[in-house]
């Protein structure tokens, strides 16, 4: 019998993974070994007919310790696998601030955590705060008080931490860092980050903001972890952040500007439909020849108003079923936002929390919900400077014709599709233009 080569086995080489979704259902695949969490994204994305905007990830989730990861791309799938136990599983879930930190890199690094800006009593640029973090040459260093659990028991102590490329130290005298005093806690190489999702009622968590870091090759045991917590969400989104960047280093780097050619598997495939944010959508005046994109926020604004008036003519002729009002539920501006992927119907305020949180809390991350408080009413859920902020909008009568608006009537929108495009493209009462919509699709 003739003896195959090395990369002859390899490609017969496969593997079975179950992937989940929001909803819970699961999808098996089956995948090459070598295949990496970007590669399985990308073919998890052509089978559901999703957007394919690279912000979609692999979240590796384990229940029973309330922990949970999200794969950076270049890790191989199978090897992951093989070190989780057998209550874990891998999630297919949106995640806007995997690579945010490379467009705006003082936001998730201030300058009281960053230990040479405190030291040189300077302000870093943001290019040479990045070059510091991924030159392995520099020594960058994240400093500050964290809570850590006590290993073997129930209680927490705060400590003065720092974290290096070679590993999580803490001091054992007050903010020092002479070596004398610096204990190492973990190191990086070995280990991976996890935010921890049920921090106070599972390990009884000082604060919500937990994270944790724990060795590739133990067993899951709640010994083997260390169980750590910030103050706020900057603070456990600096540690984190910093965590990745002294571990991967230029190659998180290289997965953010240059993305990885895709297998031979996924070459054919593309995505089956275009992206819309604020970078692509932008208002458009077609009243001459030839189009003009629109740049005065008036001007902007005026336009999406008369873009309004057409959409009411245009309602009421497709109404066809009788009723004239947009309340009653058979007129299509009070069902037209029911398949849009950032409309999540009738959930709770936590429920709207907990999805924000999951998928990234960049700014302009959004979802739209129907209000619990009035059944007529929408609720427009955004994120800002990692803060969640709650709008609602109002249906208003006007000439017997129903608008919504979240700004008490000032600007009128014929359905939610207008409403949201119209604060893609201008900030207006908000705290900043609608860019990012929270996205759960069904495997």
């Amino acid at each position: 019998m003739p003896s195959c080569s090395p990369d002859c086995c390899l490609l017969r080489a496969v593997e079975i993974v179950k992937i989940f979704s929001e909803d819970g259902m699961g999808k098996v695949v089956e995948i090459p070994a070598d295949m990496t969490a970007r590669d399985l994204c990308q073919l998890l994305v052509y089978k559901s007919h999703c957007v394919d905007d690279n912000s979609w990830a692999l979240v590796e989730h384990h229940p029973l310790l309330g922990l949970e990861r999200c794969l950076e791309d270049h890790e191989l799938v199978v090897q992951v696998q093989a070190s989780m136990n057998s209550d874990s599983r891998f999630l297919f879930r949106k995640n806007y601030a995997k690579y945010e930190f490379f467009r705006n890199p003082l936001t998730f690094f201030p300058e009281h955590m960053v230990a040479w800006c405190q030291e040189t009593n300077r302000t870093i640029p943001p290019s040479q705060l990045l070059q510091n973090f991924l030159a392995t040459s520099s020594c960058p260093e994240i400093q500050g008080y964290l809570y850590v659990k006590e290993v073997g028991r129930k209680s927490w102590k705060k400590v003065y931490m720092f974290l290096r490329r070679s590993g999580l130290y803490c001091s054992t005298k007050g903010t020092s860092k002479e070596p004398r005093h610096l204990q190492l806690l973990a190191d990086l190489e070995d280990s991976n980050i996890f935010t921890v999702i049920t921090g106070k009622k599972q390990h009884g968590a000082p604060t919500d903001y937990g994270f944790c870091i724990k060795p590739n090759k133990g067993r899951g045991e709640l010994k083997e972890l260390r169980m750590l917590c910030a103050e706020d969400e900057q603070g456990r989104t600096c540690w984190m952040t910093a965590f990745r960047l002294f571990k991967y280093g230029i190659v998180l780097y290289q997965n953010y500007k240059i993305p990885q050619q895709r297998k031979t598997l996924i070459s054919h495939f593309s995505a089956p439909v275009r992206s819309v944010s604020e970078n692509s959508l932008v208002a458009m005046d077609f009243s001459g020849r030839i189009g003009r994109v629109i740049d005065n926020p008036v001007e902007a604004q005026s336009a999406a108003m008369e873009e309004g008036h057409a959409w009411r003519k245009r309602s009421q002729r497709m109404n066809i079923l009788g009723s004239h009002s947009p309340l009653h539920h058979s007129s299509l501006s009070s069902v037209i936002h029911i398949a849009q992927l950032w409309f999540h119907g009738r959930i709770s305020r936590e429920e709207s929390h907990r999805i924000i949180h999951q998928q990234g809390q960049v700014d302009g991350l959004f979802l739209l919900r129907v209000s619990q408080s009035n059944p007529k009413a929408f609720v427009l859920t955004l994120c800002h400077h990692q803060k969640i902020k709650h709008f609602q909008i109002l249906p208003c009568e006007e000439d017997g014709q129903v608008f919504f608006s979240l700004d008490d009537g000032a600007t009128k929108f014929t359905d939610l599709i207008q409403l949201v495009e119209f604060y893609q493209l201008n900030r207006g009462v908000l705290p900043c233009k609608l860019k990012h919509p929270c996205t759960v699709v069904a495997l």
